[in-house]
């Protein structure tokens, strides 16, 4: 394989997504004289554009689909190659491209991104959403992966067929369907459910609340009125220091529905009650064929049992996959609630998994619990002079005690720039320590047009029963989480143009003793950003 390299570069990257372009930017500016190579399967890259330092922590962004030229007129030391990689050989230090090239390199940082987790591979009425892309639907089989993927595996696969959707052709899917069911939990299924009208939705979440990857079964009650089109009254803030949420029990469901005569269908409560990366589906509308403008049937507690189609349905016995609607639809969904479902597509929004599998075979990378590359607090992996960043790899140093892993754009650029950086550390013999942006978790996204942050440890990840959480919740406006150990503050959800993330942040920084303060922490009345300033 040695002999066969075209050409070694000192830096090469695999992956055009946010932590390849991020890592490539961060090594092009502080290397101007060694030549980096960034190997992406597209013509297209993906950019990060107007970014904004909100905080210490907090930072803001658009994610722009580029031509990666853009990146070549930016950094003249730059080479971009255009294909997919085939394999990695770490004792030869080269990188096999699908179209038989072979570059060597010095350093080498897999951004390979996730693998979107498909219910099943082989239905076409399956849809998985990819990203922003703007292509069509592929069926390559495990080619077909996110944006920020740039392998392929091998021709010998056992999956043959994978559906997996930009948001431009789910646009045309939806168009001329009347009933779709999302499967997920994820911020993709909560934006998309949200956005989704002229066509009924059958949304099936495995857990007691919406949402939950991000928030707690309160601010899930929060959220949901948003689905209906009547805004829910303003009410006056109310303030107590613990809370409980009422558990929605298994089978159970919810339906809510801002038709034109703003009626509510279903057996389940309807009362208003108390995150593809962000802004994924602007300039996209997701309408149905249907004029009710949204219709929304939550099923909990559930996942799939059994997907079929009409003709399997016909030759069952009819109470065994018995649909809760009569009608004749291209395929049935049938839940562990023992729920079935007619519709005109499932759209599978289950998350990703790391893809790190197509690096693996004739190398010996330590792998974490999750699938992800095990890398330490200088992004490097097990293999000498291998980094990785963004979704494919797996945080393995000793986490800060205010910092978790979540698979997000935020992250994605951190690592990138933060591998970029130490790379050419490592170059110039300079030490480096571990960036302050691991310090604190901290998210800014969108969910059902609401501002979202998360702050350190906003769900008590890993807190035990002793944490303390503090709520302000005003219907419609705002919804405001305090957590709290040991009387210092930890964590903090914040939903709602509320202005408290900065002042939340350096509470959380300070790990000042708020136990004076008890519930006044949270009380309407005092502008607790001046009081901490």
């Amino acid at each position: 394989m040695a002999d066969r390299k075209e050409k070694t570069f000192r830096f090469v990257i695999v992956g055009g997504g946010i932590a390849g372009v991020t890592c490539v930017e961060q090594l092009s500016s502080q290397i101007r004289s060694g030549d980096v190579a960034l190997i992406t399967a597209g013509p297209h890259i993906k950019a990060v554009t107007n970014y904004k330092q909100v905080s210490k922590t907090l930072e803001e962004f658009d994610v722009e689909e580029r031509p990666s030229s853009v990146l070549v007129e930016k950094f003249p030391n730059l080479t971009v190659i255009h294909s997919a990689v085939k394999s990695l050989h770490t004792q030869s230090r080269s990188v096999e491209t699908a179209d038989g090239r072979v570059f060597g390199y010095e350093k080498l940082c897999i951004c390979g991104g996730g693998t979107p987790k498909l219910l099943t591979w082989d239905n076409p009425y399956v849809l998985g959403i990819r990203d922003t892309d703007s292509a069509q639907v592929h069926s390559t089989g495990p080619l077909c992966k996110s944006t920020s993927s740039n392998i392929s595996t091998t021709p010998t696969s056992p999956i043959s067929v994978a559906f997996v959707l930009s948001m431009k052709h789910l646009q045309k899917q939806l168009s001329s369907a009347k009933r779709i069911v999302v499967v997920g939990n994820g911020g993709i299924a909560l934006e998309l459910v949200y956005e989704v009208e002229g066509c009924e939705v059958i949304w099936a979440v495995k857990d007691k609340a919406i949402g939950n990857t991000f928030f707690d079964a309160g601010a899930a009650q929060f959220l949901i009125p948003s689905l209906e089109v009547d805004k829910p009254e303003k009410a006056a803030p109310c303030n107590r220091p613990r809370y409980t949420t009422e558990e929605t029990g298994p089978g159970a469901s919810q339906t809510f529905t801002a038709d034109t005569n703003a009626q509510r269908h279903g057996s389940g409560p309807t009362e208003a009650g108390s995150a593809l990366g962000p802004d994924w589906h602007e300039g996209i509308v997701l309408r149905g064929a249907e004029q009710l403008s949204r219709r929304v049937s939550l099923e909990y507690q559930c996942e799939v049992e059994k997907i079929f189609t009409s003709a399997e349905l016909l030759n069952s016995p009819q109470q065994t996959l018995r649909p809760e609607n009569e009608g004749s639809w291209p395929v049935y969904i049938k839940l562990t609630n023992g729920k079935t479902f007619g519709c005109d597509f499932v759209v599978s929004a289950t998350g990703v998994v790391p893809n790190a599998e197509p690096f693996l075979h004739g190398n010996n990378f330590a792998l974490a619990n999750d699938g992800g590359l095990q890398v330490d607090d200088h992004m490097m992996t097990s293999e000498p002079d291998v980094y990785a960043a963004g979704d494919v790899c797996t945080a393995c140093w000793e986490h800060s005690a205010l910092w978790q892993q979540m698979r997000l754009w935020t992250q994605a650029r951190q690592m990138g720039w933060y591998a970029g950086r130490c790379m050419a550390a490592h170059i110039l013999s300079e030490p480096i320590e571990l960036d302050f942006c691991f310090e604190l978790f901290s998210h800014i996204t969108k969910f059902f047009n609401y501002k979202v942050v998360l702050l350190g440890k906003f769900n008590g990840q890993g807190l035990g029963p002793d944490h303390e959480l503090l709520l302000r919740c005003t219907k419609g406006q705002e919804y405001v989480k305090v957590v709290l150990s040991g009387g210092r503050m930890v964590g903090a959800v914040l939903i709602g143009e509320t202005d408290l993330e900065e002042t939340f942040e350096n509470l959380i920084l300070n790990q000042m003793d708020l136990t004076p303060y008890g519930e006044e922490l949270l009380n309407p009345n005092i502008d607790i950003e001046d009081y901490f300033d």
